[in-house]
Protein backbone atom coordinates (compact mmCIF):
# COMPACT_ATOMS: atom_id res chain seq x y z
CA UNK A 1 0.00 0.00 0.00
CA UNK A 2 1.23 3.54 -0.77
CA UNK A 3 0.36 4.88 2.71
CA UNK A 4 0.34 8.47 1.56
CA UNK A 5 -2.04 8.14 -1.40
CA UNK A 6 -3.88 5.28 1.02
CA UNK A 7 -3.72 8.15 3.74
CA UNK A 8 -4.47 10.99 1.32
CA UNK A 9 -7.60 9.06 0.23
CA UNK A 10 -9.07 8.21 3.42
CA UNK A 11 -8.96 12.09 4.82
CA UNK A 12 -10.53 13.21 1.59
CA UNK A 13 -13.55 9.91 2.20
CA UNK A 14 -13.65 10.97 5.93
CA UNK A 15 -14.45 14.50 5.20
CA UNK A 16 -16.81 13.77 2.68
CA UNK A 17 -19.03 11.20 4.41
CA UNK A 18 -18.51 14.32 7.18
CA UNK A 19 -20.59 17.07 5.40
CA UNK A 20 -23.62 14.59 4.01
CA UNK A 21 -24.86 11.44 4.57
CA UNK A 22 -23.11 8.82 2.02
CA UNK A 23 -23.57 5.19 0.77
CA UNK A 24 -21.06 2.81 -0.11
CA UNK A 25 -21.58 3.14 -4.17
CA UNK A 26 -21.13 6.71 -3.46
CA UNK A 27 -17.88 6.66 -1.75
CA UNK A 28 -16.68 3.93 -3.81
CA UNK A 29 -17.69 5.89 -7.43
CA UNK A 30 -15.68 8.92 -5.75
CA UNK A 31 -12.82 6.97 -4.56
CA UNK A 32 -12.62 5.45 -8.04
CA UNK A 33 -12.49 8.64 -9.71
CA UNK A 34 -10.17 10.29 -7.44
CA UNK A 35 -7.11 7.14 -8.82
CA UNK A 36 -5.17 7.76 -5.85
CA UNK A 37 -5.34 4.55 -4.36
CA UNK A 38 -5.92 0.86 -5.42
CA UNK A 39 -8.91 -1.03 -5.43
CA UNK A 40 -7.69 -3.57 -2.21
CA UNK A 41 -6.45 0.02 -1.12
CA UNK A 42 -10.27 1.07 -1.78
CA UNK A 43 -11.72 -1.60 -0.18
CA UNK A 44 -9.64 -1.09 3.35
CA UNK A 45 -11.21 2.71 2.99
CA UNK A 46 -14.60 1.51 2.95
CA UNK A 47 -13.98 -0.88 5.99
CA UNK A 48 -12.74 1.51 7.59
CA UNK A 49 -15.21 3.87 7.14
CA UNK A 50 -17.60 1.77 8.08
CA UNK A 51 -16.05 1.09 11.30
CA UNK A 52 -15.46 4.63 12.14
CA UNK A 53 -19.23 5.01 11.44
CA UNK A 54 -18.65 7.59 8.58
CA UNK A 55 -20.76 5.34 6.54
CA UNK A 56 -23.96 3.66 7.71
CA UNK A 57 -26.21 2.23 4.89
CA UNK A 58 -29.17 1.80 7.41
CA UNK A 59 -28.45 5.62 8.54
CA UNK A 60 -28.26 6.31 4.55
CA UNK A 61 -31.43 4.89 3.79
CA UNK A 62 -33.41 6.65 6.15
CA UNK A 63 -32.04 10.12 5.69
CA UNK A 64 -32.47 9.45 1.72
CA UNK A 65 -35.83 8.21 2.05
CA UNK A 66 -36.87 11.95 4.44
CA UNK A 67 -35.27 13.49 2.22
CA UNK A 68 -36.84 12.68 -1.14
CA UNK A 69 -40.15 12.36 0.51
CA UNK A 70 -40.60 15.74 2.25
CA UNK A 71 -38.64 17.96 -0.36
CA UNK A 72 -39.19 16.36 -3.54
CA UNK A 73 -42.61 14.37 -2.91
CA UNK A 74 -41.67 10.74 -3.84
CA UNK A 75 -43.53 7.95 -3.41
CA UNK A 76 -42.26 4.28 -1.72
CA UNK A 77 -41.87 2.96 -4.94
CA UNK A 78 -39.82 5.68 -6.51
CA UNK A 79 -37.80 5.74 -2.82
CA UNK A 80 -37.02 1.91 -2.72
CA UNK A 81 -36.29 1.90 -6.51
CA UNK A 82 -33.19 4.44 -6.05
CA UNK A 83 -32.01 3.04 -3.27
CA UNK A 84 -31.37 -0.42 -4.95
CA UNK A 85 -29.97 1.41 -7.81
CA UNK A 86 -27.40 2.52 -4.89
CA UNK A 87 -26.59 -0.85 -4.17
CA UNK A 88 -28.13 -1.02 -0.77
CA UNK A 89 -29.82 -3.99 0.27
CA UNK A 90 -33.79 -4.73 0.95
CA UNK A 91 -33.33 -4.90 4.69
CA UNK A 92 -31.52 -1.19 5.11
CA UNK A 93 -34.39 -0.14 2.37
CA UNK A 94 -37.39 -1.58 4.26
CA UNK A 95 -35.56 0.24 7.35
CA UNK A 96 -35.62 3.48 5.31
CA UNK A 97 -38.78 3.35 3.79
CA UNK A 98 -40.62 2.73 7.60
CA UNK A 99 -39.43 6.07 8.97
CA UNK A 100 -42.58 7.50 6.19
CA UNK A 101 -45.42 7.85 8.50
CA UNK A 102 -48.67 6.51 6.70
CA UNK A 103 -50.86 8.80 7.48
CA UNK A 104 -48.82 12.00 6.51
CA UNK A 105 -47.72 10.14 4.12
CA UNK A 106 -51.72 9.36 1.95
CA UNK A 107 -52.09 13.33 2.92
CA UNK A 108 -49.00 14.02 0.84
CA UNK A 109 -50.47 12.05 -2.02
CA UNK A 110 -53.40 13.81 -2.40
CA UNK A 111 -52.07 17.26 -1.61
CA UNK A 112 -49.80 16.36 -4.42
CA UNK A 113 -52.78 15.00 -6.56
CA UNK A 114 -54.66 17.68 -5.88
CA UNK A 115 -52.54 20.32 -6.73
CA UNK A 116 -51.93 18.55 -10.16
CA UNK A 117 -55.35 18.52 -11.22
CA UNK A 118 -55.75 22.26 -10.73
CA UNK A 119 -52.66 21.96 -13.28
CA UNK A 120 -53.85 19.73 -16.01
CA UNK A 121 -55.46 20.80 -19.38
CA UNK A 122 -57.57 17.87 -20.80
CA UNK A 123 -60.40 17.58 -22.81
CA UNK A 124 -62.58 14.48 -20.82
CA UNK A 125 -62.66 13.23 -17.76
CA UNK A 126 -60.83 9.66 -19.28
CA UNK A 127 -57.75 11.85 -20.30
CA UNK A 128 -57.84 13.45 -17.11
CA UNK A 129 -57.25 10.42 -14.91
CA UNK A 130 -54.66 8.85 -17.74
CA UNK A 131 -52.83 12.34 -16.83
CA UNK A 132 -53.28 12.00 -13.22
CA UNK A 133 -52.30 7.93 -12.99
CA UNK A 134 -49.06 9.09 -15.15
CA UNK A 135 -48.32 11.48 -12.80
CA UNK A 136 -48.80 9.40 -9.72
CA UNK A 137 -46.79 6.76 -11.28
CA UNK A 138 -43.81 8.79 -12.32
CA UNK A 139 -43.52 10.04 -8.52
CA UNK A 140 -43.76 6.72 -7.22
CA UNK A 141 -46.94 6.22 -6.11
CA UNK A 142 -48.52 2.67 -5.01
CA UNK A 143 -51.50 2.25 -6.86
CA UNK A 144 -53.97 1.19 -4.35
CA UNK A 145 -53.99 4.93 -3.11
CA UNK A 146 -54.02 6.22 -6.24
CA UNK A 147 -56.91 4.52 -8.32
CA UNK A 148 -59.76 5.39 -5.20
CA UNK A 149 -57.70 8.98 -5.16
CA UNK A 150 -58.24 9.92 -9.33
CA UNK A 151 -62.23 8.36 -8.54
CA UNK A 152 -62.25 10.63 -5.51
CA UNK A 153 -61.34 13.94 -7.22
CA UNK A 154 -62.95 13.42 -11.09
CA UNK A 155 -66.90 12.27 -9.57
Amino acid sequence: MNSENYNTALNRAMALCSKSEKCISDIENKLRSWKLSSDEENKAIIRTLKEEKFIDEKRYARSYTMDKYRFNKWGKIKIRAMLRARGLNEEDIAYGTEAIDDDSYLQMIEEEMRNKKRSVKAAGIFELKGKLFRFASSRGYEKEHVYGLIDRLTS
